[in-house]
């Protein structure tokens, strides 16, 4: 396709894709689409480079851990983890290590991992389970799910430490969206400020507290977290990584938004050609090949009716799907709720997706102390069966760097094989960080903006005594 160059005319940060936008879509849509998704909230944040020591370099890495992660809000779990008294998750980040327990009150608390008297760790990293104390394997001393001191052997030899001393340290704990968030910062903001406009746009349809666990995988991924990310905040990857779904995908068209200083978003379609397909294809040809990349051949192939859009017609087809593989009825769902990909992001490393047929989080954890490596975690949340009660959160399954996402239990192969185009680009584009002439890599001003939304978030941090 013959490259469109920028209009001299315009403002940095002002271009866009030729043609029709993501709102055009939206208008055309016969549910139309619901108010938070008629908003657009696009920053200009610069166009200098952004170094590559960024990503590969253990001291930054080490900053990273004193000065962002001990200040933000993040979440360590789903509250459906621990539903009842006594009810436990690890969470780890770097070489922190925290105990989420529902205490004897039902009150969610989060503690140290660590024990007070010689530091050793009390739970296993990631184990979750159910006690009503956590003892320490190497002397004995105990607390209980409230924190407190419950057991010191021989505490005669402890005279000039009284119970409050020794309770376990607390971390600040609140909950949103069915997670449990968790901040080391005594003195944070509170979760409702700092998840911004989240609590306000995830509400009915978007109640993520309303679904449970489905699925959960983790991954190692051969690059750091923040490349890592990267690789899920823009769409721009789409024309080259995934090119087999662009006769029905909008890609260089989706949305960009920045709400604040925690939040971004992008929206873009299912059910529209690329503005990189040069021939107009007619509606009944983009449900075709919607139909055919989702079913193979099926036999019967609606009409598009006049005045309608392959969108409208492919709204309905997955609406059934979705009800007969769930049981559960989704008509409330319009059709960029159904169809689109609509992501949410939270500073530092976590992504919502509130719709129908999309229904990920992802969560991207760095390693402790290797700036090459991090951990990718996908979760699905579903609704339950009408009329019945929810699952149990399924249980966490490993992948290795090499190991691909369609191998996972319960994973879909074709959403599998997207996944593994999305991570199989970070091993060379991690070494690109060490072994290129230049410096630093260049963003897009509008597609990439939320790459670079992340870097200026980490900055206000570290510039902070």
């Amino acid at each position: 396709m013959e490259q469109t160059l920028p209009d001299p005319g315009l403002a940095k940060g002002e271009h866009r894709c030729p043609g029709e936008t993501y709102q055009d879509v939206l208008r055309r849509d016969e549910t139309g689409a619901p108010p938070q998704m008629m908003t657009e909230s696009y920053e200009y944040l610069g166009d200098e480079p952004i170094g590559y020591y960024r990503y590969t370099s253990k001291e930054f890495l080490e900053l990273e851990f004193e000065k962002v992660w001990s200040k933000v809000w993040q979440w360590a779990c789903r509250e459906e983890h621990i539903p009842n008294v006594g009810d436990y998750y690890v969470y780890d980040i770097g070489h922190r290590s925290i105990i989420i327990v529902r205490g004897d009150d039902g009150v969610i608390r989060a503690m140290d991992n660590f024990c007070g008297h010689r530091g050793t760790q009390l739970k296993p990293s990631w184990d979750n389970g159910n006690a009503n104390r956590f003892t320490c394997r190497f002397h004995g001393w105990a607390w209980s799910t409230s924190g407190n001191i419950a057991s010191v052997p021989c505490r005669w030899d402890f005279p000039g430490h009284s119970d409050d001393d020794l309770k376990l340290p607390s971390i600040q704990v609140d909950t949103w969206g069915g997670f449990v968030w968790v901040n080391f910062d005594k003195n944070a903001a509170p979760l409702r400020e700092y998840l911004g406009v989240m609590p306000e746009h995830f509400t009915g349809n978007w109640d993520l507290s309303d679904r449970y666990l489905e699925l959960h995988l983790r991954k190692r991924l051969p690059a750091n977290w923040k490349a890592s990310m990267g690789a899920f905040l823009e769409a721009y990857h789409v024309y080259k990584t995934h090119p087999e779904g662009l006769r029905a995908t909008g890609d260089a068209n989706a949305q960009y938004d920045v709400f604040g200083e925690n939040v971004s978003r992008f929206m873009h379609t299912s059910g529209t050609q690329s503005p990189h397909i040069e021939r107009k294809q007619t509606e009944q040809e983009i449900l075709n090949f919607v139909l055919r990349r989702r079913y193979g051949n099926p036999d019967d192939v609606p009409k598009v009716p006049e005045g309608k859009t392959a969108r409208d017609v492919y709204y309905k087809i997955v609406q059934d799907e979705l009800k007969q593989r769930f049981n559960h009825d989704f008509s409330r769902f319009k059709v960029a709720e159904t169809l689109d990909s609509i992501e949410y992001f939270v500073f530092p490393n976590a992504f919502f997706f509130p719709g129908a047929a999309r229904p990920m989080v992802y969560r991207f954890l760095p390693h402790p102390t290797d700036p090459d490596e991090c951990i990718f975690e996908l979760l699905f949340l579903r609704f339950a069966p009408d009329g019945q009660e929810p699952p149990a959160p399924a249980r966490p399954y490993d992948l290795d760097v090499q190991e691909s996402y369609m191998s996972a239990p319960g994973m879909e192969k074709g959403l599998g094989f997207v996944y593994d185009q999305d991570t199989d680009n970070l091993a060379a584009q991690q070494r690109g960080f060490k072994g290129s002439l230049k410096g630093g890599e260049i963003l897009g001003n509008y597609q990439e903006v939320r790459v670079r939304h992340v870097h200026k978030v980490i900055d206000k941090y570290l510039a902070q005594p």
